[in-house]
């Protein structure tokens, strides 16, 4: 009987262990900013709400849309980025209008293939625009430039707009030159750094502070912060943001591959391996090969169908990757072995990279390490700038993998 009870102890004991960790677990979760109803449900009520969304705008298993309707608030319009609201269209693809069926509200697509702006009547439907999206902290990823344009429609129309913020999974880091404004463009719309490691309140926020809109215009904006969250948080997103970003690799490899799309050389569009390999029909060297295919959110990739020779990425530690920030060696790689000279690049690169100097030291036979020194200035202006603006603990030094909070 003694034995039976002491077992019966120990049980209860790990029981209690663990309804704690659990307990703790919850309370430190990180908390988005849809999550947080109280904070933003009092402005919208009454209002014509517009929401600026997609696939990732969730509270739990339900969409924000789907919240804000079942409790009675007055959603008139959704605006949808880059891939369209369910986020499967391809990257840059024509995205029409359309309604959504669960609900029957209009959408309307900023990537229809006009301006990037909902037109005057649009903005005539509603009060306030709720934006609700989970970027992955890039100049090249698009989310923040449908944003920032509909800030500017806000604010040359008198709207009010509420962001509510997510984290962002590169928000440990700023790498990067800061873009040349020569070289604006629907990949680069801000004097940012490629990795500037804000939320999109942040950004928002710094959007206003700097006077970046047209004609020095002022957003009237609201940011409801997310809790539980630093820049030193890793925080692994729930739902894959876009089609060729399926995971945290390919994320944190994003900084570094991105520049292929600007060069005959397939980064893996059309796999299962999307920025996370590369390789070309004529690269040689490499027993790694890979067929880019026709597949949903890449229906006509680069090189497709044809066998690629190359590198697989995969295989890296996220440790690894996350650690180096970006890397051009891999682009280096593929420049040397192809042997194409100046033909290996295409205009899009410097707008990928947001200088001309990349290009002409990768020619040079510069390293990766010579061509990261050239922006160091970059980035500690840049964190300085920025320094106003931010809502969670600032790094002022790159963090190492331990020093994360898991």
């Amino acid at each position: 009987m003694r034995r039976i009870n002491a077992m019966g102890k120990q049980i209860l004991f790990l029981l209690f262990i663990c309804s704690i960790s659990i307990v703790y677990a919850e309370e430190n979760r990180v908390i988005v900013g849809a999550e947080r109803t109280a904070e933003y449900y009092p402005l919208l009520e009454g209002k014509r709400v517009a929401v600026f969304s997609n696939h990732t705008g969730m509270i739990g298993n339900r969409h924000l849309v789907d919240v804000l309707v079942g409790e009675g608030l007055n959603v008139v319009t959704i605006f949808s980025p880059e891939h369209g609201f369910r986020g499967n269209a391809d990257a840059g693809e024509h995205v029409s209008g359309s309604i959504d069926p669960k609900t029957g509200i209009k959408i309307s697509s900023l990537y229809d293939g006009k301006s990037g702006r909902p037109s005057d009547e649009s903005m005539r439907m509603f009060d306030v625009l709720v934006v609700d999206i989970q970027d992955v902290g890039l100049r090249f990823y698009t989310y923040y430039i449908s944003m920032v344009k509909l800030m500017d429609a806000c604010a040359e129309h008198g709207r009010m707009v509420i962001v509510l913020d997510r984290p962002n999974p590169n928000g440990h880091y700023i790498d990067g030159p800061i873009l040349d404004m020569k070289y604006k463009s629907g990949v680069g719309w801000l004097p940012i750094p490629v990795v500037h490691g804000m939320t999109l309140g942040e950004l928002a926020r710094m959007v206003n502070g700097e006077r970046w809109l047209s004609d020095g215009r002022i957003c009237d904006l609201t940011v409801i912060p997310c809790k539980n969250y630093t820049h030193r948080t890793m925080y692994e997103l729930p739902i894959p943001p876009s089609p060729n970003l399926p995971n945290m690799k390919s994320i944190y490899l994003y900084p570094s591959t991105c520049y292929f799309e600007a060069t005959p050389v397939s980064l893996g569009r059309g796999t299962d391996w999307p920025f996370q390999i590369y390789g070309h029909p004529n690269m040689v060297g490499y027993t790694f090969s890979f067929t880019p295919r026709s597949v949903p959110g890449a229906k006509n990739p680069p090189l497709l169908n044809k066998k690629c020779y190359g590198v697989d990425l995969t295989r890296l530690s996220n440790e690894e990757i996350w650690e180096k920030g970006i890397n051009f060696d891999y682009v280096i790689d593929a420049y040397r072995n192809l042997n194409l000279g100046d033909h290996f690049f295409r205009p899009f690169f410097e707008k990928l990279i947001g200088v001309d100097y990349v290009r002409e030291m990768i020619k040079a036979g510069k390293s990766s390490e010579e061509i990261k020194a050239m922006w160091h200035d970059d980035v500690e202006k840049f964190r300085e700038q920025r320094r106003p603006y931010l809502l969670y603990e600032d790094i002022s030094v790159p963090l190492k993998w331990d020093e994360l909070n898991n």
